[in-house]
């Protein structure tokens, strides 16, 4: 497989491009907004340069990843040829099950749909399609460049074939893999999420500053970065949506946090609105 599409040129499909087109495939990146596309060329072409000029990157590798990404506001174009897609979008369910019928319209009857998401169901989506069997989970971690780990989660009806080329593409794009279960939050995002809904509690109440519970958890625990940092990077309106998925699915433990839901109603997302747990 050399032909990759990701949809969605958020944070995460921008860093899925990069990884992908710097790994040898041929990618398109489509996003419904122009502007949007704009914002990644511009990101992935600097991150691009960036990891040449810190010698992650060959010059030759450098050109290739430039040279192997299109960038498109045509759904048609972008997945006509696909034989791998990534599907990138907002974690809303019915915006999952629009992209997953278009795709299953205009791609080949070969090509293999996957999801990026961190706790919604891959046999839902592929039950929207008429090839459940090749339709699977990908969970990629933020920043998609560092992060080693991509959880592969198979649906229901998703066959062996499929997984097997799933994990291919994880390996190619020099990420390690866990088969998961279908199951809400598989296994990262339910840790992740009852630690930083914990970590926002403990804000609430006055145990700590933002800053020493973040330092507490990476020096005490050994985490690379504090859940409420980690939380401002993955944006928390997503980390909102995260919690009220796995409440509503799996209970009272996963409540969100009152304060995580006054930030997101104030406009607080986190890094990419430039305030949320800490000032950016």
């Amino acid at each position: 497989m050399k032909k990759l599409t990701v949809i969605g040129a958020g944070v995460m499909g921008r860093g899925i491009a990069y990884s992908a087109a710097t790994s040898g495939f041929e990618v398109q990146l489509y996003d419904i907004k122009q502007e949007a596309l704009n914002k990644a060329k511009e990101s992935i072409f600097s991150l691009i340069d960036s990891s040449r000029e810190k010698g992650f990157l060959s010059e030759n590798k450098a050109q290739q990843g430039r040279e192997n990404l299109s960038f498109t506001t045509s759904f048609e174009k972008a997945v006509v040829n696909a034989e791998f897609v990534i599907e990138a979008a907002l974690e809303i369910m019915d915006v999952k099950i629009d992209i997953f019928k278009r795709l299953d319209e205009l791609c080949p009857e070969e090509t293999i749909l996957a999801t990026n998401t961190s706790t919604m169901s891959p046999t839902k989506l592929a039950a929207q399609t008429s090839r459940p069997e090749k339709c699977i989970a990908m969970h990629f971690f933020n920043p998609v460049q560092k992060m080693k780990l991509v959880e592969i989660i198979r649906g229901l009806e998703t066959s062996d074939e499929t997984v097997a080329k799933t994990k291919e593409i994880a390996e190619t794009l020099g990420k390690e893999t866990v088969e998961v279960n279908e199951f809400p939050g598989f296994v990262t995002s339910r840790m992740n999420c009852l630690i930083g809904n914990e970590a926002m509690n403990m804000l609430l109440e006055g145990v700590a500053s933002a800053a020493d519970i973040d330092k507490a958890i990476k020096l005490g625990l050994n985490h690379p970065m504090g859940p409420l940092e980690l939380a401002d990077l993955v944006g928390l309106d997503t980390r909102l949506r995260n919690m009220e998925y796995l409440y509503k699915t799996l209970g009272e433990k996963y409540r969100p946090c009152p304060l995580l839901i006054k930030y997101v109603a104030a406009g607080r997302l986190g890094k990419k609105s430039g305030k949320g747990f800490y000032e950016y």
